[in-house]
């Protein structure tokens, strides 16, 4: 976690614009079937491991360093290291309202935090005229930190596009970071996190939703991962 809020904080600090995802096993997967997405992700400024599986495949492949980087946890210590900075905020994402929820959320929270705007998106692609209301929005604000709270590979295909389109530094996709913080959905207990099992508790909350995700990528992975790490098998690097 550390190094990556030093990573954050330098490339604002040094003007640099880039785009940070947070990955687990099902944006692996999209990865190795989907080679625009799988470039868009190797090209990021950092990508983080979001679940255990993949942190204990990363310390199976010699990372014996890597650590997770949870992004409704990230996305706290970034609001906690921006009290000290004066970093600036724009929070995109979530069904309607959920985004100015969780402003007042995070300010709460962190007392003078910088939340400079928000934005609920349609489901669908924004519309030409949103768009051009919005990069006007973002050139008047100028966001040091612009957070995406959509799902994978949705939001990695949406900071790709815009991030040299909107005038921010960083761009964050934290999925559902915004619906925990907001209370929309349920947090697991850490002992759950650090089995490896966060995948069951947010099935059991969204079992219409994620049951593809989960039951049938995650067998994949563990085929494929298994296959790498014998020496049968090479994938694309992610």
């Amino acid at each position: 976690m550390s190094q990556a809020l030093e990573i954050i904080d330098t490339a604002i600090q040094g003007g640099k614009r880039g785009y940070i995802c947070v990955t687990g096993i099902h944006g692996i997967m999209e990865a190795q079937k989907d080679a625009v997405f799988r470039d868009i992700v190797n090209n990021s400024l950092l990508t983080t491991p979001d679940g255990m599986p993949t942190v204990w495949v990363g310390r199976l492949q010699g990372f014996s360093k890597m650590s997770r980087v949870f992004g409704p946890d990230l996305m706290l210590r970034v609001c906690e290291m921006s009290l000290k900075k004066g970093y600036t905020h724009f929070l995109y994402g979530g069904d309607t309202g959920v985004a100015e929820r969780l402003k007042e959320v995070l300010v709460q929270r962190f007392p003078g935090l910088r939340i400079v705007g928000t934005f609920s998106p349609p489901f669908r692609l924004l519309a030409a005229r949103e768009e051009a209301e919005l990069t006007l929005r973002l050139s008047e604000l100028r966001p040091d930190i612009f957070w995406v709270g959509l799902s994978t590979p949705k939001q990695e295909r949406f900071m790709a596009k815009y991030l040299q389109k909107w005038d921010t530094k960083v761009m964050l996709g934290v999925g559902a970071a915004f619906d925990i913080h907001t209370g929309r959905i349920q947090d697991a207990p850490d002992w759950v996190k650090n089995a490896g099992l966060q995948w069951l508790h947010r099935l059991r909350q969204e079992p219409a939703r994620l049951w593809r995700r989960y039951l049938i990528n995650n067998p994949k992975f563990i085929i494929k991962i298994t296959l790498q790490i014998t020496g049968l098998k090479k994938y694309h690097p992610v």
